[in-house]
């Protein structure tokens, strides 16, 4: 039986994130969707950003099509909505526009920001959540990280660069609360083969504590924050000082074989690749190098090269990959992943072996 565990705070999503995580576990594409539930493929992405609204017809379409009751998509819907309903009517001026490219619902629902009775006063709130004194100034400095963050992009499931910044925004206040060593490349490497070990540990509460202080040993501070719509990112990098990097981690995938291999592959960039540079990976697909390069190398931490071959002789057993598990040091959930990446297995098979999280939702 998979197991589950709960962690971090209370939270609210629009339906189409729900679906979007839905149709990338399932391998659908965003046209495989919009004909499975009758629509155009640009209703189907409106859809997955929260611009088209759940109706009764079409809360029955999504059940027939990816799961769950009818009753439960109008559910997300309605609470979703009202959300929305309690957020600022539009603004006329190019500072109170400039909140419609930010995720700021999200932002007040995760307590990054309070809430605010004016759009005005939002402005202000969400100028002081980035440091920056207007949004002329912002669009500087944040356009300027952007153009500088590596994206693993796709057509289907892109990002906003305002849900984007907000997150790798996030990030940097925690990372700030972190007390780090001076970042130490050669000791972080060799810490990565006794991390490994906490694959086997199931619970969050339990082994993040101990990920977040064995990296900031060698100076890089681990950050866990989900993403707010809009941000399709599992996990990010970029070195805040010359001392100090960030290491960011959303648990979007909710499994302990996607957690690891994002954490694994984030250390990768690093450790491998240009200080210069923010590295934002997940709902972007790219074939570049250093992708490639991070992959081989979280591949490779997470199983040896010695153990492959048995890997790849495995078959769609448990009882042999909870053998061969133990052999490698890692979860039974990482092997699953990784026999299903190589082809040896469907992405149907053998996953009540992989934990499972999810959000403490209230």
């Amino acid at each position: 039986m998979t197991s589950e565990y709960a962690f971090l705070p209370d939270w609210a999503s629009s339906p189409g994130e729900t679906i979007s995580d839905i149709l990338e576990e399932r391998g659908l594409s965003l046209n495989n969707f919009a004909e499975l539930i009758g629509h155009t493929a640009e209703q189907a992405r409106d859809l997955l950003r929260g611009r088209l609204s759940i109706t009764s017809e079409l809360a029955q379409r999504l059940e027939g099509a990816i799961g769950a009751s009818a009753t439960f998509w109008m559910r997300r819907e309605t609470h979703y909505r009202e959300l929305i309903e309690r957020a600022y009517e539009p603004g006329d001026d190019a500072n109170s526009d400039w909140l419609d490219e930010l995720p700021v619902p999200d932002m007040v629902r995760l307590g990054w920001i309070a809430a605010q009775p004016s759009r005005p006063q939002m402005v202000s709130t969400c100028l002081k959540f980035f440091a920056t004194n207007n949004v002329a100034a912002w669009r500087q400095k944040y356009s300027s990280l952007l153009e500088n963050t590596a994206y693993r992009t796709s057509a289907s499931f892109d990002s906003d660069s305002g849900a984007v910044a907000a997150w790798l925004r996030q990030g940097e206040i925690l990372a700030a609360s972190i007390d780090c060593n001076e970042w130490n490349p050669a000791k972080f490497r060799e810490s990565l083969i006794d991390i490994r070990a906490l694959t086997r540990e199931h619970n969050p509460s339990e082994f993040l504590p101990k990920l977040t202080r064995m990296c900031a040993d060698y100076g890089v501070a681990v950050v866990v924050v989900r993403a707010p719509t809009g941000c399709r990112a599992s996990g990010a990098t970029r070195f805040l000082s010359q001392e100090k990097a960030l290491l960011l981690l959303s648990f979007r995938y909710l499994s302990d074989d996607h957690f690891w291999f994002s954490f694994f592959h984030e250390a990768a960039h690093l450790l491998l690749h240009s200080h210069e540079s923010t590295f934002v990976e997940g709902g972007k697909v790219c074939d570049s190098q250093e992708e490639q390069d991070a992959n081989d190398f979280a591949a490779n931490v997470l199983i040896p090269a010695s153990l492959l071959p048995t890997l790849r002789g495995l078959r769609a057993d448990a009882r042999d990959v909870i053998r061969f598990a133990r052999k490698a040091g890692v979860s039974r959930g990482v092997v699953v992943g990784q026999l299903q990446h190589l082809g040896r297995i469907e992405r149907d098979q053998l996953n009540h072996l992989k934990t499972r999280f999810r959000w403490n939702d209230k």
